[in-house]
């Protein structure tokens, strides 16, 4: 199976100032993803940034780099500039992983490429079950509901599925979404031509407008390890003391 990665790496933090360029254990964060995405297989890494400082240190650990808008509100919107300046082809299986996701094991990546192909859906992406019932009830913590074929029903930062009875809460049919994606390239600019959805609007969730406009996203249960995403300085202490 051939497919390429691309990670969307904007400089700007609300949260953690530089926070992809923070040292953990001699290397920037972003070499940490950039390394685990390269074991995956992947024919191909691109890191997708805005800025001239990020492209500048990962083209000191060796990775392909390629200069985007900094005015994209979405990793998608930014892979579609990336996809259109390099002349990907549209049958190309494109998988975006976050740059600031430097634990996720590279199975999981490898994982979601082969799942876009298997399903024939036009979207592929990943969940793991909910830990305990305060990130149930978490809102930065999206939970999705599939079928039994696999594919996403809805999106939610509210808790779902809701249980009519406090009692009848059971962990075993929580899931909760992450946030890594497979489609092919010219899904990725089909998606740009969609109009934002009022449930993206109302969730803050892009997904939504593709469940919207009537395609399909598949949802497997990662078959490894993901870790957990980088957003502010007690994050990154996490991160540190997990991967000393």
């Amino acid at each position: 199976m051939d497919f390429s990665v691309i990670i969307p790496a904007r400089y700007a933090s609300s949260r953690l100032n530089t926070k992809l360029l923070q040292d953990i254990h001699g290397k920037p964060l972003i070499q940490h993803s950039y390394e685990n995405a390269k074991k995956s297989g992947t024919s191909n890494v691109i890191i997708a940034t805005d800025d001239e400082r990020i492209q500048s240190v990962a083209n000191a650990f060796g990775a392909t780099t390629c200069m985007t808008s900094s005015e994209h509100t979405s990793g998608t919107s930014r892979i579609a500039e990336v996809l259109e300046t390099l002349c990907i082809d549209d049958e190309q299986i494109i998988v975006n992983v976050q740059g600031d996701e430097p634990m996720l094991d590279a199975k999981v990546i490898q994982q979601v490429a082969q799942n876009l192909l298997d399903s024939k859906m036009q979207m592929a992406t990943l969940c793991e079950r909910v830990t305990d019932k305060a990130q149930y009830l978490d809102p930065n913590c999206v939970k999705v509901v599939f079928d039994k074929f696999g594919k996403a029903l809805y999106f939610s930062r509210s808790p779902i599925p809701a249980f009519r009875e406090e009692v009848d809460f059971n962990i075993e049919v929580c899931f909760k979404h992450i946030g890594i994606y497979a489609y092919r390239s010219g899904f990725v600019k089909q998606y740009l031509t969609m109009k934002s959805s009022s449930y993206e609007q109302v969730e803050k969730l892009e997904q939504l407008t593709v469940l919207n406009e009537g395609f399909d996203i598949h949802i497997g249960k990662a078959c490894a390890s993901v870790g957990f995403g980088v957003d502010t300085q007690a994050d990154l202490e996490k991160v540190r003391k997990v991967l000393a």
